[in-house]
């Protein structure tokens, strides 16, 4: 059984450590996990990091106590472009349906929607910037969100948006794309926005052409710098929320 989460304001120090093996499906070097990452080298977990665009061979899932999912600039249904996708979509298929802890953030909530049966598609038009979600009552009743703010800042760099799977209990959204977030059972969830990112990692992304291209698109030329400094003016406020979330998620629901 994992430690019992310290009470608030107690921090990390007395969390006990998990001893946990955690599957990192990474689709691009940039989008590395983050805080998230940091949460689970502080808590002991053990990573084993996949990274499916470098051609990595995918291990048998049920070798882990957890799959972490990140985002990339390909589409979840690009499967002619990137036949990989189908076996990774196949492994979270069988993992989550196995009650397997699944985590996944942007291209990560969207595999995990898609390989439930759920249509992935273009939504009305990229949203990028510093933007609020507002959890909806449902999340405000979950284990991993209940506590929480009812609206959180989140980084969103996004085109595509994608249906609930049967049986999924939506938890948060966004004026331009309802869906946000989503459990699946008592231990999947999906996020379609950032808390993850530092600025450090921001600026890497901006180096992406497609991201840049992305934000730009949206934002206007010369903007891209100007989210970037409004990230860093914010990013303690994004990733303390980020860590909580992600820290409820271990408690909630992985078992060593």
């Amino acid at each position: 059984m994992l430690g019992r989460r310290a009470s608030p304001g107690s921090g990390l120090a007395r969390l006990q450590p998990l001893a946990v093996q955690v599957l990192v499906l990474q689709h691009i070097a940039c989008e590395p996990p983050g805080v998230y990452e940091d949460v689970l080298h502080e808590r002991g977990a053990t990573i084993h990091r996949v990274e499916l665009d470098e051609g990595d061979p995918l291990p048998d899932w049920r070798a882990f106590d957890a799959i972490v999912a990140m985002g990339g600039p390909m589409g979840a249904v690009d499967d002619d472009e990137h036949p990989w996708l189908v076996d990774e979509k196949q492994l979270i298929a069988e993992a989550v349906r196995s009650g397997l802890p699944f985590w996944g953030v942007c291209l990560g909530v969207q595999l995990l929607a898609a390989s439930l049966g759920a249509r992935v598609y273009p939504g009305p038009s990229p949203e990028v910037g510093l933007l609020p979600v507002t959890l909806t009552d449902e999340a405000l009743a979950d284990p991993v969100f209940a506590g929480t703010p009812r609206e959180h800042l989140t980084l969103q760099w996004h085109g595509d948006t994608f249906d609930l799977p049967d049986g999924a209990t939506r938890l948060a959204g966004s004026p331009a794309y309802p869906n946000q977030a989503f459990r699946v059972g008592a231990a999947a969830y999906g996020v379609q926005f950032h808390l993850e990112v530092s600025p450090g990692l921001a600026r890497e992304w901006a180096l992406v052409p497609a991201y840049a291209e992305s934000a730009e698109g949206v934002l206007g030329q010369g903007a891209l710098d100007r989210l970037l400094a409004e990230l860093e003016a914010r990013a303690d406020e994004v990733l303390s929320d980020g860590r909580r979330l992600f820290e409820r998620w271990l408690g909630a629901a992985v078992r060593a």
